[in-house]
């Protein structure tokens, strides 16, 4: 395994993931029929992160923690899905490059017939909602925790707007990471796009609480039951 590329700029080429760096919770003998839930790390961060959830989250679901395929400057260790301006950006280039490598790696990953969804924190949930937009009726639903839209519009959104697939939004009332402007954009936009639940968590800073990880949890229940019966 090589180094990952130092992020460029917002559009900067990205290499596949990693296959190699994916963690799972069950080998490949034990996922046949079961719905797969992606983990999507944040900025800085690795696939260990997430996967930390794992042990909390419904064992219905096969989850898959994937790592990030760019390397941010230094001294930032870990991990990023686009450079860290993309946070700002006035479009969403970056972040839909790092949605189609993501996509790339799912396809190779699973088939086509296996439920998916998301769940990404902070820069991961931003990948994982622009993966959504990309392809809105390939994603059962994501959770999206301390994350945002990503602006400019896309051809499918318009498909994803008639398909309506449920998002949960979770944040914090004291997170002070994400742009005031990019959380403005996030409230308008989503619910004229997606089935949206979520709730904001008094007190909580850019992190998951307790609190939030049982909402999703719940969350994850819900969508189990509604997926399709599978033989």
């Amino acid at each position: 395994m090589t180094d990952a590329p130092r992020e460029t700029g917002p559009g900067a080429d990205l290499p596949q993931l990693d296959d190699d760096a994916v963690l799972w919770s069950a080998p490949p003998e034990e996922r046949a029929g079961r719905p797969l839930l992606v983990l999507l790390h944040g900025y800085g961060s690795n696939e260990n992160d997430l996967f930390a959830l794992a042990p909390y989250l419904p064992p219905a679901f096969v989850i898959a923690a994937v790592r990030a395929p760019l390397s941010p400057p230094f001294p930032t260790p870990g991990w990023s899905w686009f450079p860290i301006e993309g946070l700002h950006a006035s479009d969403g280039t970056a972040a839909t490059a790092a949605a189609e490598a993501f996509a790339a790696w799912l396809r190779g990953a699973t088939d086509a017939t296996t439920p998916v969804g998301l769940l990404g924190f902070s820069q991961g949930s931003v990948i994982a909602l622009q993966a959504l937009r990309l392809d809105p009726s390939r994603f059962a639903f994501v959770v999206n925790l301390a994350g945002f839209v990503a602006d400019g519009d896309l051809p499918t959104d318009g498909e994803l707007a008639e398909l309506r697939p449920p998002v949960f939004w979770g944040r914090g009332a004291r997170d002070e990471v994400i742009p005031a402007a990019r959380v403005a954009h996030t409230i308008d936009w989503l619910p004229r796009h997606v089935e949206l639940s979520g709730r904001v968590y008094p007190g909580l800073t850019h992190s998951v609480s307790e609190e939030e990880l049982a909402d999703v949890v719940a969350f994850l229940g819900k969508q189990l039951d509604a997926l399709p019966a599978r033989e």
